[in-house]
């Protein structure tokens, strides 16, 4: 779906608006940080995964920055639902207890192409960082030898 059909789709959803300290938060941030919080994500880990700078995110959970129908859709994307989903009066967030063990801490839905591109690259990273801390100690015994 194009930005347009997006952004059409999102203004003709009228949007509440609920009072959070000095900000104000629509329904949609509402929701997500209900979400959020019952899923155990943190917003550096939706920062990354949006391509939403990190300060800004923090903006738009606080709801001291308005969102836009783009952020919208990219934190929606990546939280693995749709916008309407967080636009809901109330939503339905599945319990911790019927995910598997080991992908609790991680959950967040089904990985979309760029998350499982983000994924690929950590490992790489880590591979990588495994090889180096090896050969150091390689070095390392070598020249005690």
């Amino acid at each position: 779906m194009g930005y347009e059909q997006a952004a059409k789709r999102i203004a003709d959803i009228p949007l509440a608006r609920i009072r959070k300290g000095e900000g104000v938060m629509t329904k949609f941030i509402s929701n997500v940080n209900k979400y959020l919080s019952e899923m155990k994500i943190k917003q550096t880990y939706l920062s990354m995964i949006t391509g939403i700078d990190k300060n800004k995110m923090s903006r738009l959970l606080t709801g001291s920055q308005e969102e836009s129908g783009t952020d919208m859709e990219k934190i929606a994307r990546g939280l693995g639902k749709n916008v309407e989903f967080f636009l809901a009066d109330s939503i339905s967030i599945p319990q911790m207890g019927s995910f598997a063990i080991n992908r609790i801490a991680f959950y967040t839905g089904e990985p979309s192409h760029k998350q499982e591109q983000v994924a690929e690259r950590l490992m790489e990273l880590m591979e990588n960082i495994d090889e180096v801390m090896s050969a150091k100690s390689r070095f390392e015994n070598i020249a005690r030898g």
